[in-house]
């Protein structure tokens, strides 16, 4: 592990931290065993930020033994001490807000004021609610429902929980897979992405600095060819959780298949933004930007198909290409900032390909191209306006996980819901309207985990995140997260002396 002589001590004073490694194993720090290194990269400068060895399948192996080791133990904890360790988490999270928000703002190129005032608070609040809701693990009432049985159901851990995180939110996903798998009493080992692992290892240091016995959080930093799949395949491991693209989702399938794992899949997002002739036009514009451009786009929920009725079309894409015009680019940690560059050079080459390719038969109407003067060096790509393009291009099909933004026009409320559904995808969706019927209409017929109603994008704790369709199976956040983590036990009581020779009398007759 070494901080390159380019790297930046003022953006993020706290790389030191990494000097042992950046694998987390039973506790401590390590270097990876892969025999490869990985340069973390700022994508703002292009600056290298840290360089670490990558974990490999050993490293996966020390993992899992440190989880399996410590799962008795905390399985064991009772759910009121299980909560107060989530709750010193969560103060020693919010104590460290700041740190975590630079290292998330460098690793990914966010707007410091996204991480300070959404990324941090956001899992801050995560960690308080299940605090709470780890008192919360219940199974169902007692009760006679078998002659002279009584019956109950309990919740337990499943064991050791592998799980693996996407680079576009790397500490909110930490916090999404990690919490309700401890607060419900299993261990965990997580991969985050090999480009973004700082929080995450941040994020299982400070677990144990809140008094979280060591091994319960494991962090693994490596590849998912190497690490990733090593760790789906482990047969030590009882559940597989993953964020990520539909195609690689589908690889995770096939590999915990072979080991009858339970699986959590959240995958790929192709948002509708769906547009009645009703509409608040100005709230839909402000809407429609902020839905598409948050995290650069980089958010699978994020708004990328607007579908606007025909008397509002036009006015819509004047509108909004005029708004993202006015949205500034640039240094994530410089204040007035609204916009960051990608996570990478290669999503950013990927973006401008697909806006490249749409040209051909479509409007690009603002942006499409990397910005102007002194952000050269960086990933950055200007908001990005399409319009006219057809129901199947693969604009509007394809997920482009950047700042773009895809417009229709409809003329029915029928032709705007089928279109809205015509993806394979179906994670969220959000309908904008002043009649309380049409709203009911597309929150009933649009097929996706969540529909927001005249706003996009918000989230809260208490409420569950997951799809349908290709956008996997499965909940992040609230109760229904935490059941998730949990397995169903049926336990039945004989309440007589004789039941059991009745039963018997009854199978095999009298002997």
């Amino acid at each position: 592990m070494h901080n390159p002589g380019n790297a930046t001590p003022d953006r993020f004073p706290a790389q030191d931290r990494f000097a042992d490694g950046a694998q987390y194993i039973a506790g401590r720090l390590t270097r990876g065993t892969s025999g490869r290194t990985h340069t973390v990269v700022d994508p703002a400068t292009g600056a290298d930020v840290l360089t670490y060895e990558l974990a490999g399948p050993d490293d996966v192996d020390a993992a899992v033994a440190a989880a399996r080791e410590a799962f008795p133990g905390w399985a064991g904890a009772t759910p009121g001490e299980r909560s107060d360790a989530l709750h010193r988490f969560a103060a020693v999270l919010a104590d460290r807000a700041e740190d975590f928000a630079r290292a998330e703002s460098l690793q990914c190129g966010k707007p410091l004021k996204l991480t300070r005032e959404f990324d941090v608070p956001g899992t801050v609040d995560n960690a308080a609610f299940f605090a709470g809701a780890a008192r919360h693990l219940q199974g169902q009432s007692a009760g006679e429902y078998s002659g002279d049985h009584t019956s109950y159901v309990r919740r337990e851990p499943i064991g050791v929980v592998g799980s693996i995180a996407p680079w576009n939110y790397p500490l909110q996903m930490a916090a999404w897979k990690i919490l309700p798998a401890i607060a419900a009493g299993n261990t965990i080992v997580l991969k985050p992405a090999e480009i973004t692992p700082l929080t995450s290892v941040m994020f299982a240091q400070a677990a144990t600095q809140a008094g979280i016995p060591d091994g319960v959080v494991n962090i693994v930093s490596g590849t998912g060819r190497e690490a990733g799949e090593h760790l789906v395949a482990h047969p030590d491991v009882a559940m597989t959780s993953f964020t990520g693209s539909t195609a690689v989702g589908k690889r995770v399938a096939e590999v915990a298949t072979a080991t009858v794992k339970r699986l959590h899949l959240e995958l790929g997002g192709k948002a509708p933004f769906l547009v009645f002739d009703d509409a608040d036009l100005d709230a839909a514009v402000n809407g429609a930007v902020a839905g598409a451009l948050i995290n650069t786009g980089q958010d699978c929920t994020a708004a990328t198909r607007a579908y606007v009725q025909r008397p509002l079309y036009e006015a819509f894409v004047e509108r909004t290409a005029a708004l993202m015009d006015t949205v500034r680019v640039g240094d994530p940690f410089a204040p007035g900032t609204d916009l960051g560059p990608l996570v990478s050079h290669v999503q950013r080459d990927r973006v401008a390909g697909f806006v490249d390719r749409a040209r051909s038969y479509a409007r690009v109407v603002c942006g499409g191209e990397a910005p102007q003067g002194g952000l050269k060096e960086g990933a950055y790509y200007r908001p990005t306006l399409i319009a006219d393009a057809a129901q199947d291009s693969e604009a509007v099909q394809s997920e482009i996980f950047g700042p773009v933004l895809v417009v229709l026009p409809f003329d029915t409320d029928d032709e705007g819901i089928r279109l809205a559904n015509d993806t394979p995808y179906g994670l969220a969706a959000s309908a904008w309207s002043r009649d309380v019927y049409r709203a009911n209409r597309a929150t009933r017929e649009i097929k996706a985990g969540c529909v927001w109603i005249n706003d996009h994008i918000p989230i809260i704790s208490e409420m569950p995140h997951g799809g349908y369709k290709a956008s996997g199976f499965g909940k992040d956040m609230s109760a229904y997260s935490f059941e998730e983590y949990t397995q169903v036990k049926h336990v039945m009581f004989d309440n007589t002396a004789v039941a059991a020779k009745d039963w018997h009398r009854t199978v095999f007759g009298d002997r």
